[in-house]
């Protein structure tokens, strides 16, 4: 039976993406900070669903946490990256600042980490990443949010060349939502929105290909190509 761990499904598109993997055969590890929402989750959908609560800020702890939940599952198929924070920070508070860094860059790249080693060892695997178009150019209203992005898009890229040069069959997926409806996803255009089950599908027909990228909703793909077209003179305006 293929087995999955997903890290940041106690709501939106984790929790959405839980319920796919479920429904096309996966024993799911999900994990979050908000336990009983993964308890609430793992009644919905039965004993294919094991919980165990992570705080990714705490890098350390979750390191110890993915690697002993690895160990126990045995052979880990997939594993998922879907956690993250961002806030839009027009006063630059430090605070904010930090905290979007010590989750997005610090916890993610550490539980990246953590899983590429695995799957190096057993040499086979996914390591699938949620990052967003938000990462493709700077925005002035989240700083951090923006450049952690970026950072998630990079370091992906980076472990799946790492995957070719040791000539082993581990695919690496960047997943790059644009406005999804969720808490952090929400836009007063409603036609850009989707919702976190289309999210969800999408990411799990990439997921299916073993796609090295993928632009959730597709139409982002288009966005995305404009935001890096577009000279600086012109794009400042929007940003």
């Amino acid at each position: 039976m293929k087995q999955a761990i997903l890290i940041g499904a106690s709501s939106g598109i984790g929790r959405a993406l839980a319920k796919v993997l479920v429904r096309e055969g996966y024993v799911v590890g999900i994990a979050a900070r908000r336990l009983p929402l993964l308890q609430e989750l793992q009644q919905e959908l039965g004993d294919r669903v094991l919980v165990k609560g992570m705080d990714v800020a705490d890098v350390p702890r979750a390191m110890d946490d993915l690697s002993t939940w690895v160990e126990e599952l045995g052979n880990v198929d997939l594993v998922v990256l879907n956690a993250g924070l961002g806030h839009t920070n027009p006063d630059l508070r430090w605070d904010w600042e930090d905290e979007t860094i010590r989750v997005n860059v610090q916890g993610i790249a550490a539980l990246a980490n953590v899983a590429m080693r695995h799957f190096i060892q057993h040499g086979a695997g996914h390591l699938v990443g949620i990052s967003s178009v938000a990462g493709v150019r700077g925005n002035s209203r989240a700083p951090a949010y923006c450049a952690s992005k970026a950072f998630r898009s990079t370091y992906l890229d980076s472990l799946r060349y790492r995957a070719w040069r040791l000539g082993l069959p581990i695919a690496v997926t960047d997943v790059r939502p644009g406005f999804v409806d969720t808490a952090m996803g929400q836009s007063p255009q409603r036609f850009w929105v989707a919702s976190p089950e289309l999210a969800a599908e999408q990411i799990y027909h990439a997921i299916r290909r073993r796609k090295h990228r993928v632009y959730v909703t597709r139409r982002w793909i288009l966005v995305a190509w404009l935001m890096q077209l577009l000279p600086d003179c012109l794009y400042r305006r929007l940003a």
